[in-house]
């Protein structure tokens, strides 16, 4: 099940899995999956007719959603948080009546990374989004396709395919500033020190428990001087080697995979 929301990120990843599907090693199905939640000015019928013209199966739910909204939330005040639950409760339950083995999400490295710094910064927790995770309920199987990809290329590849974009503002909500600000932080870091957030990604993949200080991760208190050896002991104290080659972003990194970094198999028979 692809969810689809009309944005950029979406299209391009359902137009990245049907073409995984025509040349993968596997058998997959794929419905596209949007939510109408009567959002004020929303244009229902490009995604329809989008999806007719591409000859993919696809569902449109409809639920007011907006109006559960603007009755809880008080004016003025950000309306994401209560949206986004209300919005991902509905897919579960649609996933579950198409029986769909995984539910696919168009999030990508930047959303990632910001993700990451919100947690940090106003939560206390290390956490960020990851390529694959199961629901609360143990019941539904999440993969987000485009976790390695940067929001720059799925912004050139969705103007070059010319897809017809609906605009993320019609529910009229405040954005949200903090994630904003997450954003142009590193925006900025970006361009004043190219290669900054791939190294951040690519820190993402190589975590090191025992230098932290999650005891729930690592268990200090057994550790001796007969303990095992830990991998980059106690040169944590010295100085960092640097790497100070500048990356190329518009180069894939010679060990990207595509498909082994997703999971093809969106939706299978069960």
């Amino acid at each position: 099940m692809v969810c689809m929301s009309g944005g950029k990120d979406s299209y391009t990843m359902l137009d990245i899995l049907l073409h995984l599907q025509k040349v993968a090693p596997i058998d997959f199905s794929i419905v596209a999956v949007n939510l109408d939640q009567k959002q004020p000015g929303f244009p229902e019928h490009i995604l329809p007719n989008y999806f007719d013209s591409i000859g993919v199966d696809y569902q449109i739910i409809q639920e007011d959603t907006y109006a559960i909204v603007v009755d809880k939330i008080q004016q003025g005040k950000t309306t994401c948080s209560l949206c986004s639950r209300l919005r991902r409760g509905i897919l579960y339950r649609t996933a579950g009546e198409l029986k769909a083995t995984k539910i696919a999400l168009g999030h990508h490295r930047d959303d990632m990374l910001e993700t990451l710094f919100l947690n940090m910064f106003y939560g206390g927790r290390l956490k960020s989004m990851p390529p694959k995770l199961i629901s609360d309920n143990g019941i539904h199987t999440v993969i987000r396709p485009l976790v390695y990809c940067n929001e720059t290329d799925i912004l050139t590849y969705s103007n070059s395919m010319k897809f017809p974009i609906i605009p993320c503002n019609l529910c009229g909500s405040q954005e949200n500033l903090q994630r904003k600000n997450i954003k142009m932080m590193l925006q900025d870091w970006q361009k004043r020190f190219p290669g900054r957030i791939e190294s951040m990604t690519k820190a993402l993949q190589n975590i090191v428990p025992s230098h932290l200080s999650d005891k729930a991760l690592f268990n200090f208190n057994s550790m001796t001087l007969n303990s095992e050896m830990q991998i980059d002991g106690d040169i944590a104290f010295d100085a960092p080697e640097l790497n100070t080659t500048k990356f190329n972003t518009s180069d894939t990194p010679p060990s990207f995979d595509v498909q082994k970094s997703i999971d093809i198999s969106v939706v299978s028979s069960t």
